[in-house]
């Protein structure tokens, strides 16, 4: 952009300004300052929705775990609530597991998460909940994680 300027008083050639004026540089740094914002903006919800999905991914390795452990000890009975703690007396492989599922989810959520174990016939129902309320935005929010398995009926003692 070029500005005609007449600075020379005893001469009568004209002169140019030539680069830029302070508006426009202020504007410039505007515009990059919004961009920039924009950008921080979208890196913070990125790593909220990592998270989230971490989460997620772990419960569902939490449950896979409990689910195999109940596959390879399918006689006893792994009934189990959310407000329930896991037995601490007997050393047996079913208390054990149980246990072992507990401190997994404490470990990986902390002490709002809680996990429950449905056996229903030749049907295992592994539940893991855990507060997700950084990823949604809402105070409170939960997230469940729901796996569903049959397992052989034969191996299973009527109860």
């Amino acid at each position: 952009m070029q500005i005609y300027v007449n600075t020379c008083f005893s001469c009568s050639l004209p002169r140019y300004q030539i680069g830029m004026t302070l508006i426009e540089a202020l504007v410039a740094v505007l515009i990059l300052t919004v961009g920039l914002l924009g950008a921080a903006a979208l890196q913070l919800n990125a790593l909220k929705y990592t998270d989230s999905a971490r989460m997620a991914s772990q419960a569902s390795f939490i449950a896979y775990d409990m689910l195999d452990r109940i596959r390879a000890n399918s006689s006893a009975d792994y009934q189990w609530g959310r407000i329930e703690r896991a037995p601490t007396t007997s050393a047996g492989v079913r208390d054990l597991d149980l246990r072992d599922f507990q401190s997994n989810i404490l470990g990986f959520a902390g002490e709002s998460a809680k996990g429950a174990v449905a056996v229903s016939a030749d049907e295992v129902t592994v539940s893991i909940r855990w507060d997700d309320s950084r990823a949604t935005h809402t105070a409170g929010a939960r997230e469940t994680f729901t796996l569903t398995s049959r397992i052989g009926s034969a191996s299973r003692v009527a109860q």
